[in-house]
């Protein structure tokens, strides 16, 4: 039988491209080929393309129109036969009606007789052919419920990738934000911590690199096992059976290794507050003391009689003066800054609750009540302590969030050529906020707004 196979294989192969016919047309000349080889569109097997519909017969050479091609049904039939026919043993040239359990494999009735199958557990393959393909059923059951938990791990994955590049950007930010008002004498410190930071990242970035690299390979790995069984499930029984033992083995033997767990706790800290000593020293050398201008108090401020103090919520009548506020509960400082540097403290305490400060020009409106005045653009440079839940504010437009844990000197320094304005807290000794860079053309100010239940009070010079 195998011989006939053989010589209807040899009369269904194709002259082009040597496989056996694939929509298999007749020429005028009666010789069939594929119909993708006389169209010249095989891509196993390059041929001329028809010129002017007309192709030539690889065989005969005789010419033949395009649009005389008629499908080859019959030839088609055969091949299919072929196709179905070839699962056949070897050696007796007979269907493999029997599965040997000891062996794994299928083997025809003559096989059965050989001594290598004596004593073997043999089954007729169509009887255990459902009972295995169950078996492979929840083997890929067993394998997808892996992908899915491989699935959810690489998205875990990916979202602690994100949150740690976020968690290292934020930090990046603040460490370049301590050192920027540092960097002409603390340059090098600052590239030493960025570039720890920069390892740290990169070696965590990697490892998790590598556990998404690892979790990714065994996701294809499951997804081509799984893609085996369901074609074996999907096939004949003789394709189902063959090695299904093996296969079982191979889809049960799979093990998901989760990749070890990585911290994303930051080790790079920068305690800037130890290398702030020195520049508390510098800027006491520009401290001035600050005594404040009843003249220009709110009503609803008490201001004390040495000027050091200010406290809101306290109505009383005062004499008109033109300089004094009359909708901000709001006091300046008598002193004016029109050159140079200049550095003050002012202790905010436990006591205030809310209360902005910082510098003004001399010729701010005094009878404006809105807020949103209060900026740069209408000559204010100041910040604001919130409640203690919300923290600081810079007074930029729009306002500008500020974290601090704890606050109770705060330094405010001016250089009035350079066109900076910057906060500084004292007691850890460590940069707030310093404004963009601005062009002074009018005095500054202190400026001091005080609400109810809030009090402020000048911090003395002390010589250094």
């Amino acid at each position: 039988m195998a011989s006939v196979i053989k010589k209807l294989r040899e009369e269904a192969t194709c002259s082009n491209c040597q496989q056996l016919m694939s929509d298999p047309v007749v020429l005028d000349c009666g010789h069939s080929f594929c119909y993708a080889c006389v169209m010249g569109n095989n891509e196993n097997h390059q041929v001329d393309r028809p010129a002017k519909g007309i192709a030539i017969c690889a065989l005969c050479m005789q010419p033949c129109q395009i649009e005389n091609l008629r499908p080859n049904k019959k030839l088609k039939s055969i091949i299919e036969t072929i196709k179905n026919c070839e699962k056949l043993c070897e050696e007796h040239e007979e269907k493999l009606h029997l599965f040997c359990e000891d062996d794994d494999q299928l083997i025809c009735l003559c096989c059965e007789r050989k001594p290598q199958h004596k004593g073997h557990v043999l089954v007729l393959a169509n009887h255990v052919c459902e009972d295995y393909k169950e078996k492979l059923q929840k083997a890929v059951t067993k394998l997808r419920e892996d992908e899915s938990l491989c699935n959810n791990l690489k998205l875990f994955l990916r979202k602690q990738r994100t949150e740690w590049e976020e968690k290292v950007k934020l930090q990046r930010q603040k460490i370049q934000s301590e050192f920027e008002n540092l960097r002409s004498f603390l340059h090098n410190e600052e590239n030493h911590f960025l570039r720890r930071l920069g390892e740290e990242e990169e070696q965590t970035l990697r490892q998790l690199q590598e556990g998404e690299d690892k979790v990714e390979k065994q996701s294809q790995e499951l997804k081509n096992q799984i893609q085996e069984l369901e074609k074996k499930c999907q096939g004949t029984v003789q394709n189902l059976m063959e090695g299904v033992k093996q296969t079982l083995t191979r889809s049960f033997d799979v093990k998901l290794e989760f990749p070890e767990a990585i911290s994303l706790d930051l080790h790079t800290v920068c305690n800037v507050s130890e290398l702030y000593f020195d520049v508390r020293k510098i800027l006491k050398r520009y401290q001035v003391s600050v005594t404040l201008d009843p003249e220009t108090a709110h009503d609803d401020l008490f201001v004390s009689e040495d000027g050091g103090k200010v406290i809101g919520g306290h109505p009383q009548k005062k004499p008109h003066s033109a300089s004094r506020f009359t909708a901000l509960t709001a006091v300046l400082g008598r002193e004016g800054f029109t050159s140079g540097r200049h550095y003050f403290e002012v202790n905010v305490g436990e006591e205030s609750k809310l209360c902005e400060f910082g510098v003004c020009q001399a010729n701010v409106p005094r009878d404006s009540n809105m807020k949103s005045l209060i900026q740069p653009d209408w000559g204010f440079w100041a910040i604001r302590k919130c409640q203690a839940e919300r923290g600081l504010q810079a007074l930029t437009w729009p306002r500008t969030s500020l974290h601090q844990e704890y606050l109770s000197v705060v330094g405010v320094f001016v250089d009035y050529e350079a066109g900076l304005v910057s906060f500084y807290n004292m007691e850890t000794g460590s940069h707030i906020f310093t404004f963009p860079k601005a062009s002074f053309s009018h005095p500054l100010r202190p400026f001091f707004l005080v609400y109810s239940s809030s009090s402020l009070t000048m911090s003395p010079r002390i010589c250094w």
